[in-house]
């Protein structure tokens, strides 16, 4: 055990060690001043941009604000920006800035005081996610959108600081979810001299303007953030916010430990309840076994991930062996949906948790979802191995094929081979490492695979871009390599499309084109539980699955 966790064991943070005087002499720190959650996947770093992980996000929507915020019904708001206006040709973004929003404190300034933020840290912020000297992997969120040069690069021009408090960016064509993707982690603002200062120890260095400063970060085992006396945000009583003195988070990776620490009372907060606790807390319908209610607060939420079956449909990447070529006729593709009872796969293996993937690629929770203008695949064995008997495929020839996965997901690729086995289709599951996995996906040499597609941002372009051809993988999301001439006429069209009724029939149309040629057989709609406990008041969840402390107070 480390002196850290031997000064902090039992994470009792009584007006003690690093946590004592958060509040000022006048605010003595206790138990209910702090918020505490566990991180059980790896934290890499407190830099904006490589928040490109929920462990990274989570921990930085604390320290840091970006022009946009969503709301809770995640439309996109003002944060640092207290207005923004929108060209008529939809190419020309200006935002007017808070005034009186301060940097933390930090000995990277002058007298250690936090400066002001202008426009131009939003410039340099920007302009850093696509240098190559900050290797971040978040410079996708402009590239392609933003004005760009004669050599393609992002255009000199592309951001401007008009004065201190106007920030303009231009894009060289319309984007209607262009506001969702400024309220993207990558997007946080950070100042020059502490990136100049630091270096590639910003990571753990971090300096914002969000409602919690960095105090220390032991490696492995827990961050501790102090409240930020001079947050520029008030309640709607005019009271300064966060009411939070502390955030801790700790870094327990084994589940059961983990669930057994909330049950002690010693985590208010837990997200993403495994197969193990999941099956301890929740009946196989779903529903708290009579043992936790009460106890706790569980809330069964939407979560915008789609978890999908994904094929291969380039030729120039299908293997040879086995019957892979067939996966390229349409019927075969359609005859492995039909073949899989959705409903039943959710109730037996995920207590329910989930919404069965019977409609589009897009997530229940989306507002242009529609499970009766994007009807999908029920459950139709016969009309399965009709289309296979279509497809030259029968009892005296059965179609062979490999399955590639990851160990977490075994368990229910085994139902899937099962059902398919009862419709004529042999399926070989092949198990793989997450890294070795991932690269197989990428570069196209897994035929038949299966995948999640976890939203950047609340809306359906960011999963209707699977489809769309420039987006060939590895270097899109087009992992499929899915081709078609009038999906992409369609993709295009609804980006340019500012009314919102309009351009939520484009995604529809595309959804359903889409189904039809059928790439992809969307498996379910995620749905995360989060365990809270009672005494907890102000923790609203959403279907991006955030985490925002700064309205949270504990009784």
């Amino acid at each position: 055990m480390s002196s850290f966790l031997r000064r902090f064991a039992g994470f009792s943070f009584v007006c003690t060690g690093l946590l004592s005087g958060c509040g000022g002499p006048a605010q003595p720190t206790d138990d209910r001043r702090v918020f505490r959650y566990n991180q059980p996947e790896a934290l890499t770093s407190l830099d904006p941009a490589f928040a490109n992980k929920q462990a990274n996000i989570w921990a930085v929507t604390q320290l840091y604000n970006g022009l946009l915020e969503l709301d809770d019904s995640l439309k996109p708001g003002p944060a640092l920006a207290r207005r923004y206006q929108i060209s008529p040709d939809g190419k020309t973004y200006t935002f007017t800035l808070r005034p009186g929003v301060r940097f933390h404190d930090s000995e990277v300034f002058a007298g250690g005081k936090g400066r002001s933020i202008t426009a131009q840290d939003f410039v340099y912020s920007f302009r850093r996610l696509f240098d190559p000297a900050t290797a971040s992997p978040g410079g996708w969120i402009f590239r392609g959108k933003v004005l760009e040069n004669s050599k393609g690069e992002i255009s000199d021009t592309a951001f401007v600081a008009a004065n201190d408090s106007t920030l303009r960016i231009y894009l060289k064509e319309p984007f209607i979810p262009f506001l969702g993707i400024l309220t993207m982690s990558y997007a946080y603002v950070v100042p020059r001299e502490a990136v100049q200062r630091y270096g590639k120890d910003f990571r753990e260095h971090p300096v914002g303007t969000g409602p919690f400063r960095f105090k220390v970060w032991d490696e492995s085992n827990a961050i501790i953030y102090h409240r930020n006396p001079s947050y520029w945000r008030r309640d709607a009583q005019g009271r300064a916010l966060p009411y939070l003195d502390a955030v801790q988070i700790s870094f327990i990776t084994d589940r059961k430990t983990e669930f057994l620490t909330f049950q002690q009372g010693k985590l208010d907060f837990l997200s993403g309840i495994r197969e193990g606790s999941r099956d301890l807390i929740m009946h196989p319908d779903g529903t708290v076994r009579e043992e936790f209610r009460n106890k706790f607060r569980v809330e069964k939420v939407p979560y915008l991930n789609t978890e999908y079956l994904g094929f291969q449909l380039d030729p120039k990447n299908l293997p040879t062996d086995d019957d892979t070529p067939a996966l390229r006729d349409r019927r075969v593709r359609q005859a492995l949906s039909y073949a899989l009872n959705k409903p039943e796969m959710v109730a037996y293996f995920l207590n329910n948790v989930g919404v069965p993937g019977v409609s589009g690629f897009v997530p229940s929770s989306l507002p242009s979802y529609s499970a009766t203008l994007v009807p999908g695949y029920d459950y139709q064995p016969q009309k399965a191995r009709a289309l296979l008997r279509e497809a030259g495929f029968g009892p005296g020839k059965p179609l062979r094929l490999r399955l590639s996965t990851v160990q977490e997901r075994k368990e229910i690729c085994e139902y899937m081979q099962k059902k398919w086995a009862e419709v004529g289709a042999q399926v070989q599951i092949d198990v793989n490492q997450a890294a070795a996995h991932q690269e197989l996906v990428d570069n196209g040499r897994a035929a038949f695979f299966t995948k999640s597609w976890l939203g950047d941002y609340p809306d359906a372009e960011n999963y209707l871009a699977l489809f769309y051809s420039p987006n060939f993988a590895p270097a899109g999301p087009n992992k499929t390599h899915y081709k078609s001439a009038a999906y992409d006429q369609l993709y295009e069209q609804a980006n340019r499309e500012q009314n919102t009724e309009k351009r939520y029939d484009l995604y529809r149309r595309m959804d359903r084109l889409m189904m039809v040629d059928a790439p992809v057989v969307p498996l379910y709609y995620d749905e995360v539980v989060r365990l809270t406990q009672n005494n907890v008041r102000g923790l609203r969840p959403n279907p991006m699955n955030q985490l925002t402390l700064e309205r949270v107070r504990k009784e």
